[in-house]
Order: structure tokens, then C-alpha cells, then sequence
């Protein structure tokens, strides 16, 4: 799975700071964090038939993780929405469009790693793309299990929606050298948190099952499969969950804006076999779709 340049973004403007910008102009400095240290917050947002499904949901968590890191001048919701806005009107961008939200801490006067630097405010980017699901609803993907584990707490929260993706980079990279659509990242105790890029669900006997939100983020589209779920009357439990639970279960999926729900075929070799006939991810993903129609944000 290799996302594909499109020709259709060979033009088109990204908002930087406070204007927008030419795809051959969109530049930040050398002294901005996200350059010195990978020190940025951002969300990814989807648009369809003209409205971003959960907006308020990314903007509240891109400002939350901004606090947490200690930004002192997060813009508002007013600010985010109106560069969102007017880039899509720039690009006359409506739908099948994937949007990268991109808050960085800003310039520093002069290369370091303390924010006491950053003396210019923070800088906002918002790259629009057009650009469909990268994942292959129909056909499905291949899993592998990463040996690089997925950060805990106890080393850089996973709560905090950072910049600083080396960890699952490094994931990513050894799904590549094995043919694989992404990795699966286990905990520091050996159990399941997510993949390289989504979070990650399987279904055993009818029932719903992900693992704790102790080492993964907790996802917006995670969580509204899990409201789904309970809406469906479908038992889903959050729990720790081996890599042996997810060879044997009947059906396996990932969550994600870039994605949806997505099913997994295959995970280190082994294939996912559906002997039950579940059609638990369909299910979902029906009702899934009907909110994207019903609760998208106008911007």
C-alpha cells in the first residue's frame, strides 16, 4: 500500500501561519520546532460533499495536545476553521479530500531546544489534498507485528497527538521490508495497542474487542465504532488482547480518518479466518457511513 501522487495537487494552496500560500511557496523556517525537534501537534480531517466529518472532535484534541505541550498562544476555533475554509475554497475543493492539520510551536530566534526560543507564535498549516481512503475496503490489508513497541506514559503519552512519528515510522518501515500494508505495535508488556497508523479491533463469537487506550491514542473513529457498537447492541470490551487472540478471530479491522474501517486479511502469515460468517465490520461500517451523512461539520 504506497499512496500515489495526484496530479490534481499540482497547484494547489496551503495555509501557513496566517495566509495561503502556492504549493511552490509553502515554506516554514529552518528555526521552526518542527524542523529542530519535531515539536508540532496535528489532526488529519476528511471532507465529504463539502463538510468535515468530526471537526470539533480533531480541533479539540490538536488544542489539547498543544496545551499539554505547553504552547502559549494555541489559536481558536474561530482561527482554525476560517483557514480551513479558506483553503478549500482556494483549491474549490468539495469532497474526496483529505485534509493534514499541522500546529507547530513556531520559529525560534536561534537553534535550541528550549520553547523560551520560540519568540514568534505558533505557526498553523493547513494542507489539503485531493485524495481518496488509502486503504483498499474491498480487497483489505496485510499486518505484520513491529518489534518496536508503541510508546507508553511511562516514555512519551501516546494521548499527545505529536509530530515526533520516528516510533511508528520505524514500525512502518519494517512493514515495508516484509511486504506489508502497516505494522502492528504491541505495549511494553507484549500486548496489542495499534498499528503503525490506526487503532485496531477484532470480533470473536459476535463480539466487539479492542485493546485498552493505554499505549495507543484514543481515536476519534475508535471511539465512534465503540458508540456504534453499543448502539447496535454489539457487546464490545476493551481489554489487554494478544497477538495469538488476534491470529484466531473471526473478524480483524483498523480505524482511522485515512482510512475508515478498513479489514485485515492476514497477519504474519496467518489469514483471517471468518469460519463464523461475521459481519460485524459491515455492520458498522453502515451506520458509520450514515453518521459521516448526517454529523458532518460545515466549515
Amino acid at each position: 500500500m504506497l499512496q500515489q501522487y495526484n496530479p490534481a495537487n499540482e497547484n494547489i494552496y496551503i495555509f501557513i501561519k496566517n495566509k495561503l500560500c502556492s504549493r511552490r511557496e509553502a515554506k516554514i523556517s529552518v528555526f521552526d520546532s518542527a524542523v529542530q525537534g519535531g515539536d508540532a501537534v496535528w489532526e488529519g480531517l476528511r471532507v465529504y460533499d463539502n463538510k468535515i466529518f468530526c471537526l470539533t472532535e480533531h480541533i479539540n484534541r490538536l488544542q489539547a495536545s498543544a496545551k499539554t505541550l505547553a504552547f502559549t498562544d494555541i489559536p481558536t476555533k474561530a482561527f482554525i476553521k476560517d483557514a480551513i475554509r479558506q483553503t478549500l475554497d482556494a483549491n474549490k475543493m468539495v469532497t474526496n479530500v483529505h485534509i493534514r492539520l499541522t500546529l507547530t510551536r513556531g520559529e525560534k530566534i536561534t537553534s535550541g531546544m528550549d520553547p523560551r526560543l520560540n519568540q514568534h507564535g505558533s505557526c498553523l498549516i493547513v494542507l489539503a489534498e485531493h485524495k481518496p481512503p488509502v486503504y483498499d475496503n474491498a480487497a483489505g490489508i496485510k499486518l505484520i507485528t513491529s518489534h518496536i513497541r508503541r510508546n507508553s506514559p511511562m516514555h512519551l503519552d501516546s494521548k499527545i497527538h505529536h509530530n515526533n512519528l520516528l516510533n511508528n515510522i520505524l514500525a512502518k518501515i519494517e512493514a515495508n521490508y516484509c511486504h506489508a500494508d502497516d505494522a502492528i505495535m504491541l505495549d511494553n508488556l507484549g500486548f496489542v495497542a495499534e498499528t503503525n497508523a490506526c487503532n485496531i479491533f477484532m470480533v470473536k463469537n459476535g463480539v466487539l474487542l479492542t485493546s485498552h487506550a493505554d499505549a495507543c491514542l484514543t481515536g476519534i473513529t475508535r471511539q465512534k465504532v465503540i458508540d456504534i457498537a453499543k448502539q447496535l447492541n454489539i457487546e464490545v470490551i476493551e481489554r489487554n488482547i494478544s497477538l495469538s487472540e488476534f491470529y484466531n478471530a473471526d473478524e480483524v479491522f483498523t480505524t482511522g480518518t485515512m482510512g475508515e474501517l478498513t479489514p485485515v486479511h492476514e497477519i504474519d502469515g496467518r489469514i483471517i479466518e471468518n469460519k463464523t460468517g461475521s459481519e460485524v465490520r459491515k455492520q458498522l461500517y453502515a451506520v458509520f457511513k450514515e453518521k459521516i451523512e448526517a454529523e458532518a461539520e460545515e466549515v
